[in-house]
């Protein structure tokens, strides 16, 4: 009697054997507590008292957030999916949003990606590491991505 392992089953075999490349610490860059901090509040100077601004990391997880004085309470969720977005697809949320108007438009559904101006992308070299977004400036969307590229370049020389 001849046994036959299917094709499927030879290629789950495969992937399920063990190897010593898939047992490698991962060594990955992300947007420090400092780094952070730095962008929003270059970031919160540059848009004024009634911006606020989220710092997301590579995982798109809130790192820091800064409410201006006169920020408007719905400030905090819109600049924190903004970042979000911008980390998400590696691009500004403007972008993304034009990218995605209809009938491209099956990403927005997504949870907590949004297709507002103002979320910026945080790269080192082709990798992207995190997000910054505002809400809240005087003069919107192009103002906040603005200041959001203003708080990047303030750690350009950490991003290399």
């Amino acid at each position: 009697m001849q046994c036959r392992l299917a094709p499927a089953v030879m290629f789950a075999a495969f992937l399920g054997a063990p190897s010593g490349a898939s047992s490698q610490v991962l060594m990955q860059r992300d947007v420090s507590l400092r780094m952070a901090l730095t962008i929003a509040e270059t970031a919160l100077t540059s848009c004024g008292i009634n911006t606020s601004v989220a710092v997301v990391d590579r995982a798109g997880r809130l790192r820091v957030f800064l409410q201006g004085d006169g920020a408007a309470p719905h400030n905090l969720e819109l600049a924190r999916r903004k970042a979000y977005t911008a980390r998400t697809f590696r691009r500004t949320s403007a972008d993304w949003a034009a990218r995605t108007v209809p009938p491209n438009d099956g990403q927005r559904m997504l949870a907590d990606v949004i297709p507002l101006q103002g979320g910026v992308p945080i790269h080192v070299g082709e990798e992207t590491i995190g997000g910054v977004g505002l809400s809240g400036a005087p003069m919107g969307g192009e103002q906040e991505e603005a200041c959001a590229k203003a708080g990047i370049a303030k750690v350009a020389d950490q991003l290399r």
